[in-house]
């Protein structure tokens, strides 16, 4: 079982989501009902989020993604921002630029949430979090092909987590090839596109953020977890938990290498 540190339970829980597309947005939406949960059950100070996205609203988005016609050109990330701190009386940030290598978060950071659709961006998130100066204590990755996806949360090997041998494995350290820019298609329409319609079913981006918040819900509340993401499928209507155990970790490490040369990845 993990525990959460102390230190969480009587300071801003300070979250940073990269990404502010389908998924992104549904977590941001998510956020201020845990920030509300926070404080109800007695937390002095609740969250305090900030939104990174260095993307303009396109008409495309509006497709599928939380926009209007009225916000193109605008920024993902300030528009949302602008719409929580209006709506729920917060004062969240927006930073309307990508992560990107070298990129240096605050040290007071706690979790990072990547919302991002490549491995080249995941890559990216990887090398922020895994950094020699980092001291940020999680990192929640939640990526989907058209109607499976998987939300993980680990603790990334860094000066903070790097002595701690029960720390969460991360979704890089069980499925390496996920932050592999290498294998990214750029054939493939972004998440953003219109055309992704037909790839992406209705509904599979709120599902999974609504999975991921509530295992952050239950994290906070109970101060421990059993379980630290899972393996969704909307065709099968199956969720699949990842245990906090080694020998699961274990386990699929030595399976996904035997899958790795067949061409089977996650996303």
């Amino acid at each position: 079982m993990h525990t959460i540190s102390p230190a969480l339970l009587n300071k801003p829980i300070r979250i940073v989501v990269v990404g502010c597309g389908g998924t992104g947005s549904a977590v941001a939406a998510g956020l201020p009902y845990l920030h509300q949960a926070l404080l109800a059950n007695g937390h002095p100070y609740g969250l305090r989020v900030t939104l990174m996205d260095g993307e303009r609203i396109s008409a495309t988005n509006c497709v599928r993604q939380p926009f209007s016609v009225g916000e193109i050109g605008l920024f993902k990330s300030v528009v949302l921002v602008n719409r929580l701190n209006l709506f729920w009386g917060v004062d969240w940030e927006a930073v309307p630029e990508h992560l990107r290598n070298g990129s240096r978060l605050t040290n007071d950071t706690d979790f990072v949430i990547g919302c991002v659709d490549s491995r080249a961006a995941r890559a990216t998130i990887q090398e922020v979090v895994t950094a020699s100066w980092s001291t940020i204590r999680y990192s929640l990755d939640i990526g989907n092909n058209a109607d499976t996806g998987q939300f993980v949360l680990g603790q990334p090997l860094n000066r903070l987590n790097r002595h701690n041998a029960m720390r969460l494995r991360t979704i890089v350290d069980l499925y390496p090839e996920i932050a592999n820019a290498a294998l990214d298609d750029d054939s493939q329409p972004s998440c953003s596109a219109a055309e992704s319609l037909n790839r992406q079913h209705a509904f599979i981006n709120q599902t999974l953020a609504n999975h991921a918040l509530a295992l952050l819900s239950r994290l906070f509340r109970f101060g421990g977890l059993q379980y630290h993401g899972a393996f969704v499928s909307l065709a099968s209507g199956a969720a699949v938990p990842l245990r906090v155990d080694p020998k699961v970790w274990a386990r699929i490490r030595a399976r996904n290498k035997r899958l790795r040369s067949a061409g089977a990845a996650l996303v």
